[in-house]
């Protein structure tokens, strides 16, 4: 699903969201303190949007990993046209099964792709397994508003006018609909920081983003 959306993904985040996900990773990065050598994986990176920022504005090294060849492809291009090959490498990765040692990374981030876990008590523990001692996990996801009138709202956007709008572009039946399906059965706020506490994860923190629309969980091993 994700290969055949690959090539419309980027545009249709942008639109779909009204730009509003750049400054969604934008509190991301924000929210990680950097250090000139760290080491960074970005988990279900897609076509790398969060990995070229890290690499850009911070200068520091990092790998992104995704099951999606038809992603990392549109990555890579972007990769070559912004010259950041030397700080930027992507690669085939499963979630479950890290292809990276333990505590190889000083700092984990997954921007909208953690709800996609197939294995998520799974995907996390490799996060943890993969993080040094005192690492950093970021995770950007989702979520479903708390005010009444903006959930009537949100609903209305992401279970119709949404897949309608990503149908039309992405010429995809399925991916648009897949959206607000696996939003409805991810186990956001408390009950996923309970999954991070499970994996092993401390200092465990949550906030909700433009009226609860996504939520930054913030965590170290």
């Amino acid at each position: 699903m994700f290969n055949d959306i690959s090539g419309k993904y980027d545009f249709l985040n942008h639109l779909l969201s009204f730009g509003i996900d750049k400054i969604w990773r934008n509190k991301l990065l924000g929210s990680i303190t950097f250090a000139s050598d760290s080491k960074v994986l970005d988990m279900a990176t897609g076509t790398a949007d969060v990995a070229l920022q890290i690499a850009k504005e911070k200068g520091v090294e990092v790998t992104g990993a995704d099951i999606s060849d038809g992603m990392l492809d549109v990555g890579r291009v972007k990769v070559k046209t912004k010259k950041l090959e030397d700080l930027v490498q992507l690669v085939n990765g499963d979630a479950e099964n890290i292809p990276y040692e333990k505590e190889t990374f000083d700092i984990a981030t997954v921007a909208f792709g953690v709800r996609n876990f197939q294995d998520l008590p799974q995907g996390l523990i490799e996060l943890h397994r993969v993080l040094k001692a005192d690492g950093q996990l970021r995770v950007l996801e989702f979520s479903k508003p708390k005010s009444s009138f903006v959930f009537w709202f949100f609903g209305l956007y992401f279970n119709r006018i949404l897949p309608f709008v990503g149908k039309l572009v992405s010429k995809n039946n399925t991916a648009y609909r897949y959206l607000p399906v696996s939003v409805n059965a991810f186990p956001e706020g408390q009950d996923f920081c309970d999954y991070l506490r499970n994996a092993g994860f401390t200092e465990i923190s949550f906030k909700p983003l433009t009226f609860g629309i996504s939520t930054l969980y913030i965590c170290k091993k």
